[in-house]
């Protein structure tokens, strides 16, 4: 049938109706997903300033601070020599003397001084560990070439504490941190979310057994694969549990409080101040201030100290205070866990088990599914 003459076709008149309706509902739709993504690319430009602040502001400019050096000698020219260096360094050394050798050489093994100078009109000669920290012995070696550049004789360096064949550098050391604080702070969003529906003492152990596994990784890789650590490698190990168990327990601790916040938390606590102040690329006496004063209890420099001491200083230069530093950690760790776990059982109590609160929406997965993302991606 034909539409009767002087009546206008339905379908044009609806059309701009129907179009106008739809963009009334896309615009709140696209309003809410570009809020939504803002909220979620905030997280990584945080990470971005704080990883800049971080590594900028630590390792930009090194310069010693307060750099223990020693000159050996009794002499009045010693004497003169060790005040000759420490007025015309100022703060950047802290000058002393010793009598002889032997005492020069124990200084550097307890890990008291970083380089001893013993004179010589034809053949003077630095002592260094470079196992404490190979920039450090960089630095004490620039000053006293200067001083023999000054003779117009050459400066022999000797290395009284020398690294294994697969760390030259000294440095693999710290690489094994950053695999082992990722491990730990990386599990923590997938125990927090997957594992939500367990008690916190199931979670603990889980966390237990994730740390095992995550330090497991880190000696077998630093060990037989690549030689970093090639020797006492069932106490390194132990020290690597130790320091994987106190990240993963403050991390699930703080989980029941920040949710999808906790990724940056932990690179906060965990990444940005960690590897900066745990003394693996520069130790304090090359950065001063901030950085080097939470290198004296930080779990990064912990670790990396405590290895230091278990492989090349005999187990001794500092390894209880080290060990006693990660402990309390793990302790911290423990203790938040226990007042998270009654946070929750607190809200268990209050929510009625057919509650809606108390089942998962579809939402809460959506959010639990991108925070692990978001952790794996970091």
């Amino acid at each position: 049938m034909t539409a009767p003459q002087g009546t206008a076709p339905a379908g044009p008149a609806v059309a701009p109706a129907a179009h106008a309706a739809h963009a009334a509902h896309a615009a709140p739709g696209l309003r809410h997903s570009l809020r939504h993504i803002a909220v979620h690319l905030l997280t990584p430009l945080l990470m971005c300033l704080g990883m800049a602040l971080a590594y900028q502001g630590a390792f930009h400019q090194p310069e010693p601070h307060h750099l223990k050096v020693a000159v050996v000698g009794t002499t009045p020219q010693a004497q003169v020599l060790a005040q000759t260096v420490k007025d015309r360094a100022g703060d950047a050394l802290d000058v002393t003397t010793l009598p002889d050798r032997q005492a020069a050489e124990q200084q550097l093994r307890d890990r008291n001084l970083v380089g001893a100078f013993v004179p010589g009109a034809r053949h003077p000669e630095l002592l260094v560990a470079k196992a404490n920290s190979d920039t450090s012995a960089m630095a004490a070696e620039a000053v006293f070439q200067t001083v023999t550049a000054q003779q117009g004789v050459p400066l022999a360096v000797t290395d009284v504490a020398p690294l294994s064949s697969g760390d030259p550098t000294g440095q693999g050391i710290f690489f094994l941190l950053v695999a082992l604080s990722i491990g730990s702070y990386g599990s923590v969003a997938v125990i927090g979310s997957a594992g939500a529906a367990v008690s916190m003492r199931v979670r603990a152990l889980i966390g237990l057994a994730t740390s095992l596994a995550v330090s497991v990784i880190g000696i077998a890789t630093a060990g037989p694969l690549f030689h970093i650590v090639d020797h006492h490698r069932a106490a390194v190990w132990a020290l690597g549990w130790l320091y994987s168990a106190g990240i993963i327990a403050i991390g699930t601790g703080l989980h029941i409080f920040l949710k999808r916040w906790t990724t940056l938390t932990l690179m906060v606590l965990f990444v940005m101040l960690n590897f900066t102040t745990s003394g693996g690329i520069y130790r304090p006496e090359l950065q001063g201030g901030f950085f080097g004063a939470l290198h004296s209890f930080w779990n990064g420099a912990g670790f990396v100290e405590g290895a230091r001491s278990i492989l090349y200083f005999d187990s001794g230069a500092g390894l209880g205070g080290r060990l006693l530093s990660l402990a309390l950690w793990l302790v911290a760790g423990l203790a938040v866990m226990a007042v998270a776990g009654g946070h929750e059982r607190r809200q268990a109590l209050q929510a009625s088990p057919a509650s809606p609160a108390s089942q998962a929406s579809p939402a809460s997965r959506v959010a639990d599914e991108e925070e692990m993302e978001e952790a794996v991606g970091v």
